[in-house]
């Protein structure tokens, strides 16, 4: 897979504005950026796409579909935009990991955020990986509801 068929335009509306609820909400939960600030919602966006470490999230569907994924989270899915934002979030973990990944979930949903997570994950080729020290948390529309939940780590390990 070439890297230009992974890579989603990050100069459209609805990701710039996605990419800003992003960002707001992990300001508003960690106390922290995740990219520097001062710099324009579409300059944000072509940022957050090309950063090394890996950005993805989804909606609040009954089994969440991934609604965005960085050009990291692409490559180590081994996916093209069009596939991972059309995928249930559920599917990145084996069977056998689901329930764990379920029960994190659930513990960010109550509590805004949690800081170094670990879990195994599987690409779309069935390459399974180890994520740790993963930020996950609740992203918040500008009225403050809930809209979905976000990850980002930059510490993965091929198993």
């Amino acid at each position: 897979m070439t890297v230009t068929s992974m890579i989603a335009p990050p100069e459209d509306t609805l990701i710039i504005e996605h990419v800003q609820r992003l960002l707001e909400s992990y300001m508003h939960w960690t106390g922290r950026d995740l990219i520097p600030a001062g710099i324009s919602p579409e300059e944000s966006a072509r940022v957050l796409f090309y950063q090394p470490f890996v950005v993805l999230s989804h909606g609040t569907q009954e089994d969440p579909i991934l609604n965005y994924g960085n050009q990291a989270a692409l490559a180590l899915w081994e996916m093209t935009w069009e596939e991972f934002t059309s995928m249930p979030s559920s599917l990145t973990a084996e069977p056998v990991n689901r329930a764990e990944r379920a029960r994190i979930l659930s513990q960010v949903t109550s509590n805004g955020y949690v800081d170094d997570y670990r879990g195994v994950r599987i690409s779309k080729s069935g390459r399974r990986f180890l994520v740790e020290q993963a930020t996950v948390w609740n992203i918040l529309d500008t009225n403050g509801r809930y809209v979905g939940q976000a990850a980002a780590f930059d510490h993965w390990t091929y198993l």
